[in-house]
């Protein structure tokens, strides 16, 4: 099975700034966000989740430094506003912008749990710290312990158990620590795209999400996933 590794960041405090319309812009201020870059030669645009559009006009360091950037990555971006360019009717349509710093976020899909998958899954503890819908990402801010080694996460599905009772997709975050050392907190930011839970015939299912912590307690929450304005998935 291949296996995908998460990025493990440093614990972050992250003020999320959703505009930007200040009457002006100084070198000295800095923005963080989550977003989708797209690449096109050397050209690098970025998507914020609240759909506030970066035209990336200047590096702090050269993108060549981030060997794993490429197109339609999720990362979290530090950068400064240099400017805005605005439509006919002043409505501003990109801000153009330095970049200070890149993070790489680990983007995956839902798994389903196989007989020939499911011990290298794991069964590790894992703290979910906070949880947020994008679009059809679903987004956690997580905490876990380790030391050294590469720490694995999924969302998955059992295909003999997919639904809960209410039929909502019955999904579970697992984590698999590699028998690493518990002797560092780390935090963590995953998304995982929703798309696989799609129906045919509706455009809004529920889905429901387990995690256990470090005290072994089982942690649940529900939500709904609304694609009604949403293109379809390629």
């Amino acid at each position: 099975m291949k296996k995908f590794a998460f990025v493990l960041l440093a614990v972050l405090s992250i003020a999320l700034y959703s505009c930007f319309d200040d009457d002006g812009y100084s070198l000295g201020d800095y923005w963080l966000g989550f977003g989708i870059i797209q690449t096109e030669s050397d050209a690098y645009t970025i998507v914020l989740d609240d759909g506030d559009v970066l035209e990336v006009v200047a590096w702090n360091v050269h993108p060549d430094y981030y060997e794993w950037l490429e197109d339609g990555g999720r990362i979290l971006v530090n950068f400064t506003i240099l400017d805005d360019v605005s439509d006919e009717n002043g409505n501003i349509e990109k801000y153009l912008v330095k970049v200070n710093e890149l993070s790489d976020v680990l983007m995956k899909g839902i798994m389903n749990i196989t007989e020939e998958n499911a011990d290298s899954i794991g069964n590790d503890p894992i703290t979910v710290q906070e949880y947020w819908m994008t679009d059809s990402l679903l987004n956690f801010k997580l905490r876990y312990t380790g030391s050294y080694k590469t720490h694995f996460l999924n969302l998955v599905q059992d295909s003999n158990d997919p639904v809960t009772e209410d039929g909502a997709a019955k999904l579970e975050l697992r984590h698999n620590a590699n028998d690493d050392e518990q002797a560092i907190n780390f935090s963590a930011y995953v998304s995982f795209s929703l798309n696989s839970l799609r129906e045919a015939g509706t455009d809004v299912v529920s889905f429901q999400v387990s995690s256990t912590d470090y005290e072994g307690i089982t942690h649940t929450f529900t939500e709904e996933f609304d694609y009604s304005d949403l293109d379809l998935p390629n």
